[in-house]
Formats: structure tokens, C-alpha cells, sequence
């Protein structure tokens, strides 16, 4: 007559060690990634939600970016750079805006035209901003000159008709710049790594 064996089966403690091996090895797999990650999550990229339309139509509403913190310890900040700071008046608020004026500078508004003055163009230049800013977006009514610290930014929204921004706020100290805007990442469909623009001047 056949028979059969019954499988052998392990004993009961080599099972819940191995179990406790398992466990273990997960346990190093998530702490060495959030000791990663973390770093990296709080001090290199932050994600930041566009709310309002103040950088229209360069920025929609809802847009997810993604802000480079690191890169801005290693090298100057630029004109036309689009950047995430806080306002002076609000620690706990965040505002997307773009550089126009850089420490040192005077920035004069007259007549719908932005012109700069510092050490290299002492008679001053007048900015040209065609290459992100629609002309419909030119502010004539706004005139004013400023002369900025050494360590102030002056900043627009690109809606210059519904943006609260340097002209409201004033100058925007340096520390209190949290990054520049690196990708869009969301909507997919408008992905775009962004880079600085130039003037001619």
C-alpha cells in the first residue's frame, strides 16, 4: 500500500525569526529612506500650490511647482527669477512674485516703463519684459522710484493689475526669500523646467 508523508514542518520558533528578520530588514529600508528623503524634502525642493491669479498667465491657479531652496546659498539670485518668499508683514503666508529690482539698485516706474540704475548702468536702462509680460499687462498708472537695501529684492506679479506685491509690501529682504521656481510639475500636460530670462540692455 503507498504511502504518504505529511510535509515537514518548521518549528515554530525558527519561524518568527525569520519573521523578526523581515521585519528588521523593512525597518532599515524606511528609516534610511526618510533619513534621505527628509533632507531633501525640507531643504533642497518644496512643493508649492499656485494660489491666484497675481502671476497670470505665466502661473494658473492650482499649479503644482516645485522650488529649488539649495541652489540660491551657491549662487546670486537674478533678475526675472521667479521666486516663493514670504511678505515682511506675514511670516505665515507665501507669495510667488519675480525679481525686478536687485540689491543696490533704484528701480523708477514712470509712464508704463520700469527703468534700472546701479553701478554698471548709472544712467539707467529701461527693462524690457516682453519675453513673459503680455504689453496689456503694462501698469501705466503706477509711478514711483525706489532705492533698495543692500540685501532687498523688488518684486511684480506678472498680473500687474491684480498683484499684491512690491509696490504694497515694499522691498523683499533676503532672507526671507524660501526658493526659486525649478518645474511645473502639474497640470502634466504643462511640465516645464524653468530657467532665468535675459534682457537686453
Amino acid at each position: 500500500m503507498e504511502q504518504f508523508s505529511t510535509p515537514e514542518r518548521l518549528p515554530e520558533a525558527s519561524t518568527k525569526q525569520g519573521f523578526l528578520l523581515w521585519l528588521w530588514e523593512m525597518t532599515k529600508v524606511v528609516v534610511i529612506s526618510l533619513v534621505i528623503i527628509i533632507p531633501v524634502r525640507m531643504f533642497v525642493f518644496q512643493p508649492f500650490v499656485v494660489q491666484g491669479a497675481s502671476m497670470e498667465p505665466n502661473f494658473q491657479e492650482k499649479e503644482y511647482l516645485i522650488i529649488d531652496e539649495i541652489s540660491q546659498r551657491f549662487e546670486p539670485r537674478v533678475r526675472g527669477q521667479v521666486i516663493v518668499f514670504h511678505p515682511p508683514q506675514n511670516p505665515d503666508t507665501y507669495y510667488i512674485k519675480r525679481i525686478i529690482g536687485l540689491p543696490g539698485e533704484t528701480v523708477q516706474f514712470k509712464d508704463g516703463q520700469i527703468t534700472i540704475f546701479n553701478s554698471t548702468k548709472p544712467a539707467g536702462f529701461v527693462l524690457d519684459e516682453s519675453a513673459y509680460l503680455p504689453s496689456s499687462e503694462i501698469d501705466v498708472y503706477y509711478q514711483d522710484k525706489i532705492t533698495l537695501a543692500t540685501d532687498q529684492y523688488f518684486v511684480l506679479g506678472d498680473n500687474r493689475r491684480n498683484s499684491l506685491d512690491s509696490r504694497k509690501i515694499g522691498p523683499i529682504p533676503t532672507d526671507h526669500i524660501r526658493g526659486k521656481v525649478l518645474v511645473r510639475a502639474f497640470p502634466f500636460s504643462k511640465f516645464m523646467i524653468f530657467s532665468s530670462p535675459t534682457y537686453n540692455f
